[in-house]
């Protein structure tokens, strides 16, 4: 899928109106059309810095980022690869702590296309291959590549040598393509394991763990070869090499402790990279991860609900997120009035992503996802009053809905909106209440 990709730069949009001309209509995973690709353009991919390799259904955005944020508290170059983007296409591509420039990235698209048209490579592939492209020729000490899609299959798993793998948190999500049992998911998510090369993990229930052992890789469990625990206002990390304090993440939500852990357990695990102990404990504050329960700032459409009105914005669209964004809620709203505004694309699964907030819910306001096939507004609302949430309608968009909220909301206490369902959604509300990631 092309994601949506739009530039303001003329160059840059005119090669992704080729990109997406080019590209098959439906993501198609496999390693054969982006290995072709990447031998042409004299496979970037082999000479990347050290790369550290992360999958997971939820929070490997999360981990990516703590990884980003320790390596460059250690005043380390760092690229990273990651999707999708939220309002601008740079967003996939940072070189050496800098997104892309749109002077950069045209001639960048403009090489790899040209060099493939007749491959029929997909959107994330052509993507993949300029980012190795660019990495490969900007200096920098590592790199920081999230999986795409599944694990086995995905584009970015032609890098032969990372210093570490990864996974993150496990659920069920891209059930088309992954399968519909979590062992099945885990096997796909261990695609990215490597002979000789530390995979950390989570801890998982036994019958996961058994299928990532299975990749004959060194596993790095939570549980066994490391562990976390908070109190108070800070984490304690441990393994064999000793302990590690840290502040509690800046990312809001009580899932972020455990992604800081597991990014702290991948770089305490190879043996490429030397980092301080303060620059992992940096981690914790540097991090920055758009679109992850984030407060929205003063903006144009924060502006459209009461004064003391909070705003939370999450791209969140399966069960496992649903459980994270409901603890987040009951930390830091306990006090407020919960409202919804809700859109998600048409594959997935409301019912999923609410079973644990539905509750704190007093009112949702449904809207579309514009570019996208997604569940219509008027079947979302059905779907979610039958979750027994009061007070369900439906809006043309954000704006509309925060107006509509707006003339409901009580002065006293403040209340707490949630913008939920897609990382699609999210981006035009970024780009509306002018908050562009960066």
């Amino acid at each position: 899928m092309a994601d949506f990709a739009r530039s303001t730069d003329p160059a840059v949009q005119a090669q992704l109106d080729r990109l997406t001309l080019l590209s098959p209509g439906a993501d198609i995973l496999g390693l054969g059309r982006i290995t072709r690709l990447l031998a042409r353009v004299g496979d970037p991919h082999l000479r990347l810095p050290p790369v550290l390799h992360v999958a997971g259904t939820n929070g490997k955005g999360s981990t990516c980022a703590f990884l980003r944020a320790a390596l460059e508290a250690a005043g380390l170059r760092v690229h990273v690869y990651s999707s999708p983007h939220l309002v601008r296409f740079n967003e996939r591509i940072r070189l050496a702590g800098t997104l892309i420039d749109d002077a950069v990235l045209a001639p960048l698209l403009a090489e790899v296309l040209d060099a493939g048209g007749d491959i029929g490579a997909s959107f994330f592939e052509v993507t993949t291959a300029a980012a190795f492209l660019a990495f490969a020729r900007t200096p920098a000490d590592a790199c920081v590549i999230e999986v795409g899609l599944g694990g086995r299959l995905d584009a970015t798993n032609v890098v032969l040598a990372p210093i570490a793998t990864g996974i993150a948190q496990l659920g069920i999500d891209h059930q088309a393509f992954l399968g519909d049992t979590l062992p099945q998911i885990a096997r796909e998510k261990a695609g990215i394991a490597k002979p000789g090369v530390p995979m950390v993990t989570m801890r998982y229930e036994p019958d996961i763990a058994a299928v990532i052992e299975a990749t004959g890789a060194p596993v790095f469990a939570q549980g066994t070869a490391w562990d976390y625990a908070v109190a108070g206002d800070h984490l304690t990390y441990r393994d064999a090499q000793g302990t590690v304090e840290t502040p509690l993440p800046a990312l809001s939500g009580p899932h972020q402790p455990g992604n800081l852990a597991l990014a702290i357990a991948m770089l305490r695990h190879q043996t490429v990279l030397a980092l301080p102990d303060a620059a992992l404990a940096s981690a914790a504050t540097r991090a920055r991860w758009p679109a992850r329960m984030q407060p929205l700032g003063q903006g144009a459409l924060t502006a459209l609900l009461p004064p003391e009105s909070a705003v939370w914005l999450d791209g969140g669209h399966n069960a496992a997120a649903g459980v994270a964004i409901a603890g987040t809620v009951a930390s830091i709203a306990a006090d407020r009035p919960c409202h919804l505004v809700l859109g998600m694309l048409a594959n997935k699964d409301p019912e999923g992503l609410l079973a644990e907030l539905a509750p704190r819910l007093a009112s949702a306001v449904m809207v579309p996802i514009p570019g996208h096939a997604h569940h219509a507004p008027d079947d979302l609302a059905a779907r979610v009053r039958a979750l027994g949430v009061p007070a369900v309608s439906t809006a043309e968009d954000v704006p509309a809905a925060l107006r509509a909220l707006a003339g409901q909301l009580p002065g006293q206490p403040p209340a707490a909106v949630l913008i939920l369902g897609s990382l699609y959604l999210a981006g035009v509300v970024l780009a509306a209440n002018g908050e562009l990631p960066d």
